[in-house]
């Protein structure tokens, strides 16, 4: 079985592994942040905010929008002009610029308050 296949069959029968095919062979075998000589694709901080809460947290759509205070369909849009920028600057070597953008304000920090969970009145 290729070494590539991420889909390896070890115990028992199965269906075996299809071989995929790529319409486009990587212009760039390696990626380093700063490349000579190619552009830029630049990242607002919502973007980052969202691709970090779905794709590296593992919440959902709605879980993601209710801790960034947005619509669902916001981090939607967002998430998929991130995915893009990062696809384009990962298939031709483009540098990627975290800028930046929108109305964005710092959610305060929920390990350091003390637990309570209050509203601080009494």
């Amino acid at each position: 079985m290729p070494r590539w296949c991420w889909r390896r069959r070890k115990w028992g029968p199965g269906r075996p592994p299809k071989p995929l095919f790529l319409t486009l062979p990587p212009v760039v075998r390696v990626f380093t942040p700063d490349p000579a000589g190619s552009g830029e694709e630049r990242l607002i901080l919502p973007e980052l905010e969202a691709l970090k809460l779905v794709d590296l947290d593992g919440l959902n759509l709605d879980e993601a929008a209710a801790l960034m205070g947005v619509g669902r369909g916001t981090v939607w849009r967002l998430l998929v002009g991130a995915r893009a920028k990062l696809v384009r600057a990962l298939l031709y070597g483009e540098r990627i610029v975290i800028e930046p953008g929108g109305e964005v304000s710092e959610v305060p920090s929920t390990r350091d308050s003390g637990g309570g969970g209050g509203s601080g009145h009494s």
